[in-house]
């Protein structure tokens, strides 16, 4: 995995204590929702804002932070109101779950510590309902049989997490929709076939991020179906 150099300004993702509605997909998505704020102050759901795919790491450990936000190549700071404080105050970061393993990897080789790998892996294991997840999967491979192997389950879990704003999180997919997991695809391979996440990276520009990868995108689908 490249290394990459944070952004001066990196992206926020809020934590709302209101209730809140995605401006582009028109969820509604409850008080403490996880949102994006666009330039002309609308709000997105992580689903829109394509960072649904990140894992939720607290704030707590400095090196696991420092690591994984490093070796992460789209991030986003995880911020929510406090009101005996009076400003926004830092939750912790979104980043992807192989930089949060290879961080973790090397906070253990720095100090011996096997609990700490654990610990995390069992807190996203928890988030996991992995009843649910299995049957996920198993609609992923009916619908894009040609995907590679190994790929629904990885899509499944991305999907499922129970933090707010993912796909398969939603009241379509928990009845296995077409649409709520067509979806869940092409935010996978928006993800891993393509450079999506560098161009985000450099740009911050969602839109034409997506327009340039938009014909990849459906090419791959077209081979997976």
């Amino acid at each position: 995995m490249k290394n990459k150099k944070p952004t001066d300004d990196p992206l926020k993702v809020f934590i709302t204590s209101k209730d809140s509605k995605c401006d582009e997909c028109g969820e509604e998505l409850g008080r403490h929702a996880w949102i994006v704020l666009k330039e002309n102050k609308g709000a997105l759901c992580l689903v829109c804002a394509d960072l649904d795919h990140l894992v939720f790491l607290p704030s707590g450990d400095a090196a696991l932070t420092r690591r994984s936000r490093k070796y992460s190549k789209l991030s986003a700071v995880v911020l929510k109101w406090s009101r005996a404080r009076k400003h926004y105050e830092r939750q912790g970061l979104l980043v992807e779950n192989e930089a949060i393993e290879l961080a973790e990897r090397e906070c253990e080789a720095d100090a011996p510590q096997r609990k700490l790998r654990q610990a995390h892996a069992a807190g996203r294991r928890a988030e996991l309902d992995q009843e649910y997840i299995k049957a996920f999967a198993v609609r992923v491979r009916e619908m894009y049989p040609h995907c590679p192997g190994g790929r629904e389950t990885a899509i499944a879990e991305h999907a499922c997490r129970k933090y707010s704003g993912r796909v398969g999180r939603s009241a379509m997919a928990k009845d296995l929709d077409a649409q709520a997991v067509r979806l869940a695809v092409t935010a996978h391979i928006r993800h891993t076939e393509t450079d999506y996440d560098d161009l985000i990276a450099i740009s911050q520009h969602r839109p034409t991020a997506r327009a340039e990868v938009r014909g990849k995108v459906a090419d791959v689908l077209r081979m997976w179906a």
